[in-house]
């Protein structure tokens, strides 16, 4: 199953798709295909067109697939162009415009369950110090897991048998005039400054306005743990830690509890309109690279227009080389220096959006993905 995520490349959906779908076919591609049960959106298109993100042509194509998120085992896709039009031998099993009584399941786009061993459970805020957080633990522990009791400040108008969640701040993202860099957070969500160096997401040296919190994209904060309110005492809140979680500490905020944080399935989508300062701003888990099936965190949100479902390409952005051929004193060659073209790396499926981050799964990939690489649409050739 995790095969056919490696073929979700998508775009923007096209008002001419006849000509267009016929020339983007594989050659070895058969005149009719019949939709069976298990199949999926992009795993039809990967089979048969030569740029599998061009898959809303196949639906276009064939007129009688009235949505194409609800396509149904059985529905027959014609793969045949004669004249701009489908064309089905008469050997083939026949489409039909009319009316139909479906049986079985549609088939839907990227079910959640397909993705959900490889997403982490994060939370961009804007203002984490706004949150109540841990100040205390039962018999004064260092960390408390389920069935323990912690002590919480700051929930004015708490109710007994009020479902929270316990998070951690993580990092913050920041967005400057050039660069866009994370920090490490400690317990009160204050920096730990002497890590700027590691976090840089452009590389390079700092300036003042991004040193700042003028351009804060967010604050980043893992789920911890679910808990009850029990009982409230003064300002105190008692809250009992439930079964499933990770341990918790003094300075883990509260938040309110997410029915259902993401959703039950993702439409692939090409990216458009991307704004400059697109760049993977992290990697889940403190690692260095990314590859397939890895987490990343991006610097465009909701507010750039970006949604559930939204893919990418990545790219290193080339390096500046002097060139020291055609010129023979160093001086002159770094006054002279060319821009190598940037290095496709992959593509990446957002599956949370917040309002200037998101979070998405690298789909593919044929090098390492690292922070400050570049975001692009999901067809760009440079």
């Amino acid at each position: 199953m995790l095969k056919r995520l490696l073929a979700v490349f998508t775009a923007t959906f096209i008002a001419l798709a006849g000509i267009a779908f016929a020339a983007e076919l594989r050659q070895d591609h058969p005149s009719t295909y019949v939709v069976r049960k298990g199949d999926t959106l992009w795993d039809i298109s990967a089979k048969f067109l030569q740029k599998p993100w061009l898959w809303p042509e196949i639906w276009q194509a064939n007129p009688q697939v009235k949505n194409p998120h609800l396509i149904y085992p059985g529905d027959v896709l014609s793969l045949v162009y004669i004249g701009g039009r489908p064309y089905l031998s008469s050997s083939a099993p026949q489409m039909s415009s009319a009316p139909q009584i479906r049986t079985g399941d549609a088939i839907g786009a990227i079910p959640l369950s397909q993705i959900e061993p490889f997403i982490k459970e994060l939370t961009v805020v804007n203002d984490v110090k706004s949150y109540p957080y841990v100040i205390g633990l039962e018999e004064d522990r260092l960390r408390s897991t389920s069935g323990q009791v912690v002590y919480v400040r700051g929930m004015s108008g708490a109710q007994p048998g009020q479902i929270v969640q316990i998070a951690r701040p993580i990092q913050d993202y920041v967005l400057g005039k050039k660069f866009s860099y994370a920090t490490t957070l400690d317990y009160r969500g204050q920096r730990y400054y002497t890590n700027w160096d590691k976090h840089w997401a452009t590389g390079g040296t700092g300036n003042a306005e991004a040193g700042g919190r003028k351009g804060l994209l967010g604050v980043e904060l893992a789920k911890q743990a679910l808990g009850e309110v029990t009982q409230i005492q003064g300002e105190i809140a008692v809250i009992v830690l439930r079964d499933e979680g990770r341990e918790v500490r003094v300075g883990d905020r509260i938040l309110p509890a997410e029915v259902a944080p993401y959703d039950a399935s993702f439409m692939p989508q090409g990216a458009t309109n991307i704004p400059a300062h697109a760049r993977v701003l992290s990697i889940t888990d403190g690692l260095n690279a990314a590859g397939p099936h890895s987490v990343i965190a991006i610097a465009v949100g909701s507010a750039d227009g970006v949604k559930n479902g939204t893919t990418f390409s990545l790219w290193h952005e080339g390096a500046v080389k002097p060139d020291n051929v055609k010129f023979k004193y160093d001086f002159d060659a770094r006054s002279n220096r060319v821009a190598m073209p940037d290095d496709f790396l992959g593509h990446a499926m957002v599956f949370r959006t917040f309002d200037r981050v998101s979070y998405a799964l690298v789909m593919d990939g044929i090098r390492p993905v690292r922070v400050g690489d570049l975001l692009k649409s999901p067809d760009a050739t440079q």
